[in-house]
């Protein structure tokens, strides 16, 4: 039981719960911040999205706009929902890029169909399988939220959500109300014999269905050693990656090297790699 009272979703509705103080964490707090960007960064590797080319993208729960920075330095253009005026406060505050939308996701996303090349979500999903009144019945609020989302998606665009689900039960629901609204694919698991890095990345097509991502895996160790040094050395490194100058050979180098994970088919590194051509006239 003392596991079960540590889920945020248990204590309340999420606009409740992501008051002032939560946002504030979520701005302030350097490890949630690394966090947060590394599983949006992993989010947008399993969208797939076409090299080379700026594309439209629905950040669902966005909060504070971590996952937008991380969307906007890629170079794609954003549009985040949230629940919680608290944490659309301080997106707000942090002049993200975004744009920003108020909305209950349970009752659907509010777009036209088509708007959108692909959808990420960060750690909100699971907020649906609570019923916080009895009006909410969760089965129904999944099936809304992703009818609407099959909807708003171009077709052949893929949606990847990130999630904490309780139990197996809670991911058969989350996975057969997707699958009822149009959606194919299937979960993606990251590391899934670690205890501390083991992630679910939810992969939805819609359109024909297509292959799924494999998940990362490490040795036991490997992994233990990886979560040890989590805090202390991503936020050198996530600095590191701001740095790099665009176009530069290190940051072509980086970006390949990011390809490489996703299984795409990459150019070897060569001395002509990011090299600057010359102007023609």
């Amino acid at each position: 039981m003392a596991s079960r009272s540590r889920r945020p979703e248990h204590s309340g509705p999420p606009e409740l719960f992501y008051d002032q103080n939560e946002a504030r964490k979520y701005v302030r707090n350097s490890r949630m911040i690394d966090i947060q960007t590394k599983m949006t960064e992993r989010a947008l590797e399993l969208l797939c999205l076409p090299e080379g080319q700026p594309s439209y993208l629905l950040d669902i729960g966005c909060g504070s706009g971590l996952s937008g920075d991380y969307i906007s330095e890629e170079g794609h253009y954003w549009v985040g929902i949230d629940i919680s005026p608290a944490m659309l406060d301080a997106a707000l505050d942090r002049d993200t890029e975004g744009d920003l939308l108020l909305g209950d996701m349970g009752q659907g996303v509010p777009f036209r169909p088509g708007s959108f090349d692909g959808c990420i979500s960060i750690s909100a999903v699971q907020w649906l399988c609570n019923a916080n009144k009895k009006s909410d019945v969760p089965a129904r609020r999944l099936y809304c939220f992703f009818s609407s989302l099959y909807s708003a998606l171009v077709r052949g665009a893929r949606a990847v959500l990130q999630l904490y689900p309780e139990n197996s039960e809670q991911l058969e629901l989350i996975t057969t109300q997707a699958t009822r609204a149009g959606f194919t694919g299937g979960v993606v698991v990251d590391f899934p014999n670690s205890a501390k890095a083991k992630k679910f990345y939810l992969c939805l097509f819609s359109g024909p269905s297509t292959f799924l991502p494999k998940g990362l895996t490490e040795s036991q160790d490997a992994d233990q050693a990886s979560e040890s040094m989590f805090t202390s050395e991503r936020a050198p490194h996530k600095k590191a990656r701001r740095d790099l100058v665009k176009k530069s050979r290190e940051w072509v180098l980086e970006k390949k090297e990011r390809r490489r994970r996703q299984g795409k088919e990459v150019r070897p590194d060569t001395q002509y790699t990011g090299r600057k051509r010359k102007p023609r006239f």
